[in-house]
């Protein structure tokens, strides 16, 4: 099988995630600086086969897009033109960062660690691609009945 993969897009930073070659397990990947992601993932999609990407979407409380929803949309149309074998989805990120920040507590670091931005971007990836493996999980269920 192939793998999936969650980005949290920001202007400086991108976090990245991934799951296992048989989509069981969201693992944090990596932080890279926005302006090379095009690149790494270049790289690594030559290296691993994705099948899906996806994307955080930044929403309001009123289910409006935010302010970086229009950086976020130019990013994705980039992408596609990039990779279009690739299935692009995308998933809500609300509360996505204080869900990050709320497991590096419970998780126990320290709070030096826990102002590492970039562990913040790679967590809140990890949790969109959790939340989208298990809307997908239910959806197929569903479909069963």
């Amino acid at each position: 099988m192939s793998r999936i993969m969650a980005i949290d897009y920001g202007s400086k930073r991108v976090g990245i995630a991934v799951t296992d070659p048989l989509q069981m397990i969201a693992n944090g990947l990596t932080t890279v600086h926005s302006k090379d992601i095009i690149e790494y993932l270049q790289t690594y999609m030559q290296a691993e086969n994705v099948e899906c990407i996806v994307i955080g979407e930044p929403k309001r409380m009123n289910n409006e897009p935010s302010q970086s929803a229009e950086l976020i949309n130019g990013f994705v149309k980039n992408l596609k033109k990039k990779f279009p074998e690739v299935l692009i989805e995308r998933m809500d990120e609300r509360f996505t960062s204080k869900m990050a920040f709320q497991t590096m507590i419970d998780g126990g670091l320290k709070k030096k660690d826990r102002q590492n931005k970039e562990l913040v971007d790679q967590i809140s990836a990890t949790i969109i691609l959790q939340s989208y493996m298990e809307l997908r999980k239910i959806t197929k269920e569903n479909n069963k009945i």
